[in-house]
C-alpha cells in the first residue's frame, strides 16, 4: 500500500499497474516531491522491482489529474538520481542498482530516528533513556 493521507482534501488515485501514488493538496510539499517520496518508498520496500516498467508521463499525469510537466519533473529528479532509468521510446523502469533498495531503506530509517531523537531531546530525555526506550520498542515487536 501507498501513504495515506487522512485529510478530506487529498486526491487518492490508483493507477492501473501502480497501486499507491497518491497526492495530498495540503500536503507543503510540491507535488512532484511527493511522486518521487511514493515511488522511492515503493522501491524501497520492494514492490517495485529492478525493471519494473513505471506507468508513462502522460498516463500518470492523467490517472492523478495532474500537470505533464510535474510527472517529467518527478522523473527527470529520479533518473538523475539514479533511481529510475528512461529508453526512450520505451519507458521509464526502476534502476538495477544493487542495494538501492537497502540504500533507501537505511536513509528513511535514518530519518525516523533522527524524528525520534528530536522528540527526545525535546522532552529532555538523555541519550541512554532513547536507547532503552528504542531497545523496548524492538523487543515489543519481537513479541508480537
Amino acid at each position: 500500500m501507498g501513504l495515506v493521507f487522512d485529510s478530506e482534501l487529498s486526491i487518492h488515485c490508483m493507477h492501473s499497474m501502480y497501486s499507491g501514488i497518491n497526492i495530498s493538496q495540503t500536503d507543503a510539499r510540491p507535488m512532484y516531491l511527493q511522486i518521487m517520496e511514493q515511488i522511492r518508498a515503493r522501491i524501497a520496500v520492494g514492490d517495485w522491482a529492478a525493471g519494473k516498467e513505471l506507468p508513462s508521463i502522460r498516463a500518470l499525469a492523467a490517472a492523478l489529474s495532474v500537470s505533464v510537466i510535474t510527472i517529467k519533473r518527478a522523473y527527470l529528479d529520479l533518473e538523475n538520481e539514479g533511481v529510475i532509468f528512461t529508453r526512450h521510446g520505451k519507458g521509464s523502469f526502476v534502476a538495477d542498482v544493487n542495494g538501492l533498495a537497502g540504500e533507501l531503506q537505511a536513509e528513511k530509517i535514518d530519518e525516523h530516528l533522527a524524528a525520534a531523537a528530536g522528540i527526545g531531546r525535546q522532552l529532555g530525555l538523555s541519550e541512554e533513556e532513547l536507547a532503552t526506550r528504542l531497545r523496548r520498542a524492538i523487543r515489543n515487536l519481537d513479541k508480537k
